[in-house]
């Protein structure tokens, strides 16, 4: 009785509150780096496929999981990436469904003897559905059992359109530094026709994405021949009033990567931006690379979720005779 309670205040305090979305997010960015920011379309010796499954929060029912794929190619005669992106995001035991099917385009341009620059653009489907047939509303508890029926309104089964994003990325052999910009046409992806003047309700906002970092490399020596490298890296994002920083380091030594990350804002009150600790294992070869992270929970939720899992796979592969030099990019994989 006291949980029927408690999810039917959660309920009308919904009934009460503006609703907005956020993004699907992944510990591994560097390892999705089309859904980072379009500027990193193309950014290969020739072509590269790009798999992501991210399962967050296992025990929780109806837990959030995420499925990316992408494809990439550099044009060498243009200086010029072009990028496919496909992304669905799963979430609750409705079955709350997000699909982005998108085409992104980059441009590489000399500034510097050694840096580069290279602005970046997405323009994407989008559509949202759920499953309504799987939700229980308030109406169906009652201490006899739950109604087999609601006199909820039903909502659409699924809504979509269009939307764009735009980046740009600066980098040399030692660092790189960028930003992006997601959902300049916010769309609304409200699953009910809400005939209201606030503009506020149902619309996807706008987020801002800023990373960097630097790598450092420990050339090898006789009795040590391989090199190793340490990687460090942030990422800053902020999305209506949610902001989130990850910083993190990255150590190679072929084939091993290993790497730790914090999420959150760890100066700033209030407490749940205090959210994870991330560890990284993977292996990386010269075309090849596979990771596994998994995200240790240190905010109020630390005895519900389970963590987060999270898998990267990435292949590079060219398909040029005469192969190129490559644009040196000191940006991580994972």
């Amino acid at each position: 009785m006291k949980r029927s309670i408690f999810i039917l205040t959660l309920f009308l305090i919904l009934l009460k509150s503006n609703l907005q979305g956020q993004d699907a997010q992944f510990s591994q960015f560097y390892s999705n780096p089309l859904y980072l920011a379009p500027s990193f379309a193309g950014l290969v010796e020739d072509s590269r496929i790009t798999l992501n499954y991210r399962n967050q929060w296992p025990e929780i029912p109806g837990a959030y999981n995420t499925y990316a794929f992408s494809f990439d190619h550099y044009f060498d005669a243009f200086n010029s990436g072009l990028g496919l992106f496909a992304m669905k995001d799963i979430a609750g035991t409705g079955n709350l469904s997000t699909t982005n099917l998108g085409v992104q385009y980059s441009y590489d341009f000399k500034i510097t003897q050694t840096w580069h620059m290279r602005p970046g653009v997405h323009f994407f489907y989008t559509e949202r559905g759920i499953d309504f047939q799987k939700l229980m509303w308030h109406d169906q508890m009652s201490a006899s059992g739950n109604a087999p029926s609601s006199a909820e309104v039903v909502p659409l089964e699924r809504i979509s359109a269009l939307d764009f994003s735009t980046s740009l990325l600066a980098y040399s052999p030692d660092y790189w530094i960028g930003f992006s910009v997601d959902h300049l046409l916010q769309p609304n992806q409200s699953l009910y026709y809400i005939e209201s003047g606030k503009y506020s309700e149902g619309y996807i906002p706008i987020k801002y994405s800023f990373f960097g970092g630097t790598k450092i490399i420990n050339k090898g020596k006789l009795l040590r021949p391989m090199d190793t490298s340490l990687q460090l890296a942030f990422l800053f994002k902020k999305q209506d009033k949610f902001t989130q920083l990850d910083l993190g380091a990255y150590f190679y030594t072929r084939p091993i990567v290993v790497g730790l990350w914090y999420r959150g804002i760890p100066v700033v009150k209030p407490r749940f931006n205090q959210d994870a600790f991330t560890a990284l294992v993977g292996i990386k070869f010269d075309n090849f690379s596979l990771g596994y992270s998994y995200d240790f929970t240190v905010s109020r939720l630390i005895s519900y979720t389970g963590g987060a899992h999270e898998i990267s796979l990435s292949y590079d592969f060219a398909i040029r005779i005469k192969p190129r030099k490559p644009h040196m990019v000191p940006c991580p994989d994972f």
